[in-house]
């Protein structure tokens, strides 16, 4: 099929290369000049494993463009893969999708299918349909969320938990549309209304969210208690009506999804005279879990002022340089703040306008620290050697923000170890 994808943004880039792989011929479009310059380079503006490889290998059916007239006009399928974030109460900023609908709808025709892919309000399809009706144009309006994880998203394109289509009641056609674009992709498809598709991704991530702070309330109590969370998380994790994902303890959630749309659904049920105690909880729980872990780490060391402090880890997670809502960068300003000298490393990731050093090495950012602190679980952080590390550091604290690392080892070379609700 002719695909026409509107946004080079994560979402957008990397839907882009596995239609590409399912062979179809996409065009990208994008406002942003040096980003499609960049890409028709064979630059890659973000870090995405696979992605650069994926854009290379088929390059004979994915351009890049600026001017996005003829490629919407000439395109069965036309994806929206726009930015939607929070404006400053946490409602979603839907101007780009707005912007994007108002610059396409004099040039499509009632023979294309208009999906979003961007996450968007409960609602939003419906208005974009009447909208595009309005104007005298009939298009097919489809909702189709993503569901990937940044660090696996090509592999999650590629083998997806389930395909979700939100439908108008009247539309007979667009599925089959949907099922010829994912053709070769084994996933059950889930069906529902254009409101229902929107209301399952943000229930999704709010869901998943709430796991997390459901495991780091537990985790304070597990510190007061002298429990090892790690333990209770296996032992509910085997329960086959818990599952074992998304209870590993730390110092919060962040990234590009979870923070904006627990922040946008409940602003939505605020909307509809509806109080969303759950997702207030599991919001206050993740904006407190960095103070209450940075107080842990003052106990642990004492005066911050004298203290050199090596923080591993600035990405928001592990395989990938994406550092919005990054608990990582949030741990390093406080640290900052309470006077110590911190040394920051990412192996992909770069700080921002902080006044803190980014070391280019593991070595550097560890040389004479008095305590090592790692914030992402990076692999290269996983697999150090602690002999090595001890060697390294003129103190013998390591902080463990992920519970991610061999507690045993670390104690084993000499070091002190504390993780979060490690008992």
């Amino acid at each position: 099929m002719n695909v026409c994808i509107i946004g080079a943004g994560y979402v957008g880039l990397t839907t882009a290369a596995v239609l590409a792989k399912l062979g179809h011929t996409v065009h990208c479009v994008d406002e942003n000049e040096q980003k499609m310059a960049a890409l028709k380079r064979g630059d890659v503006p973000i870090y995405e494993p696979g992605l650069a490889e994926l854009l290379t290998d088929y390059a004979s059916r994915l351009f890049f463009h600026h001017d996005k007239q003829t490629y919407v006009q000439e395109a069965e399928v036309i994806f929206i893969c726009v930015g939607t974030p929070s404006d400053s109460k946490g409602k979603p900023d839907v101007s780009y999708v707005n912007r994007a609908i108002a610059d396409l709808t004099p040039h499509v025709n009632d023979k294309q299918t208009l999906v979003i892919k961007s996450t968007v309000p409960i609602g939003t399809n419906e208005r974009i349909y009447n909208h595009l009706k309005n104007e005298g144009k009939h298009i097919r309006v489809v909702s189709n969320p993503e569901f990937l994880r940044e660090g696996s998203a090509i592999y999650d394109s590629l083998h997806p938990d389930r395909i979700v289509i939100g439908l108008r009641h009247d539309d007979d056609r667009s599925l089959s549309v949907m099922q010829t674009l994912y053709a070769g992709i084994h996933a059950p498809y889930v069906v529902t209304s254009l409101s229902g598709a929107e209301m399952i991704k943000y229930a999704a991530n709010a869901f998943l969210a709430t796991k997390i702070s459901f495991i780091n309330e537990i985790a304070r109590l597990c510190d007061a208690y002298g429990v090892d969370v790690v333990d209770v998380a296996k032992g509910i994790g085997l329960d086959g009506r818990i599952g074992p994902h998304f209870l590993q303890a730390g110092i919060g959630y962040g990234g590009s999804c979870f923070p904006k749309d627990v922040a946008a659904l409940q602003q939505m049920a605020y909307e509809q005279n509806v109080r969303p105690y759950m997702l207030e909880a599991t919001k206050t729980i993740n904006d407190t879990q960095l103070n209450w872990y940075v107080q842990k780490i003052k106990r642990t060391l004492g005066h911050m002022s004298t203290k050199r402090i090596a923080v591993l880890g600035i990405a928001f997670k592990p395989n990938t340089d994406d550092i919005r809502e990054s608990p990582a960068i949030s741990l390093i300003k406080k640290l900052h703040a309470h006077g110590a000298n911190v040394i920051a490393h990412d192996p992909k990731a770069v700080l921002p306008n902080v006044d803190v050093k980014q070391a280019k090495t593991i070595e550097e950012a560890i040389a004479q620290a008095d305590a090592l602190v790692v914030a992402t679980d990076w692999d290269e952080y996983k697999q150090l050697n602690w002999a090595y590390v001890k060697q390294m550091m003129n103190g013998n604290v390591v902080i463990d923000g992920r519970n991610s690392l061999p507690r045993e080892a670390i104690m084993n070379a000499g070091l002190n170890y504390i993780g979060v609700g490690r008992g």
